[in-house]
């Protein structure tokens, strides 16, 4: 399919919308009401805020680009087998938002088939806006920004995540993450996919990992860590990491990351 757009168009829109929403959720946040929180899953949580910052997102992008489909953690609009999709996360976080935890995100990207062509996080609090097109560079509030340049995992602050099911393999998980304390600067758990990896674009991280994730999680920043330089791969170094729900991004310690990783997921 040939592109007829304007990536750059779309960008200026993208996050012009995603302030929009932003600024929705940061308001709600003010005043949340934990008893209105839904659970998905015992430790999978979703509030009105999700579904209506989701909504108002699908809205706006429907109307920009009307012949993408959506791919949509909360399953507003419908997906397009093959071809455009927006890619959507209204609140990558929630644990946080509905915790009082000031970090949270948006997170929307734009692929056709796998490829992503356009990414933007907007970390609501902080007002932070991180984005990228298809080589295009990365850019954080107007300023090129790099992955850090650090290329030994010894000397590295590293990120990850904790899966939300398939808890049996916790257990395994837990002796990866102390592997990794050993080896490294430290560790963080911020609890926001798409930050982590705006993180590591931006050189706040030097790597971050996390099994069990979704598109939506990722697809945004995984484009805007690539055009800062970075890598990105699943446990295997291979490329199919949007929908295989295991992603490895970093700037310079990808074969250390990689060896550290092969033995507990390899197998």
């Amino acid at each position: 399919m040939e592109i007829t757009f304007n990536l750059d168009h779309l960008l200026k829109e993208v996050i012009h919308i995603s302030k929009e929403v932003g600024e929705f959720i940061r308001k709600e946040a003010e005043n949340f009401d934990r008893s209105l929180t839904e659970y998905k899953g015992v430790s999978n949580m979703v509030s009105y805020v999700d579904k209506e910052a989701e909504r108002r997102i699908v809205h706006h992008l429907t109307e920009l680009l009307p012949q993408a489909g959506v791919i949509a953690e909360e399953g507003t609009g419908k997906r397009k087998v093959g071809g455009l999709n927006w890619i959507v996360d209204p609140l990558d976080g929630t644990t946080n938002f509905i915790h009082g935890l000031p970090i949270f995100c948006t997170s929307i990207a734009l692929v056709q088939d796998e490829t992503p062509l356009l990414g933007v996080v907007y970390e609501v609090n902080l007002k932070e806006c991180f984005y990228a097109t298809k080589g295009g560079g990365a850019w954080l509030n107007g300023k090129r920004i790099q992955v850090s340049p650090v290329n030994q995992l010894a000397d590295s602050l590293i990120a990850t995540g904790f899966p939300y099911s398939h808890l049996d393999r916790m257990p395994e998980y837990m002796k990866l993450l102390t592997d990794f304390i050993y080896k490294s600067h430290g560790f963080r758990r911020i609890g926001s996919a798409a930050v982590d990896l705006a993180y590591v674009a931006c050189g706040r991280f030097e790597a971050f990992y996390e099994h069990n994730l979704n598109a939506w999680d990722v697809a945004a920043g995984a484009l805007i860590v690539t055009e800062a330089g970075g890598q990105v791969s699943n446990f295997r170094n291979e490329q199919d990491y949007m929908f295989s729900g295991q992603i490895l991004a970093s700037g310079h310690i990808h074969a250390e990351m990689l060896e550290v990783l092969a033995p507990y997921f390899n197998k």
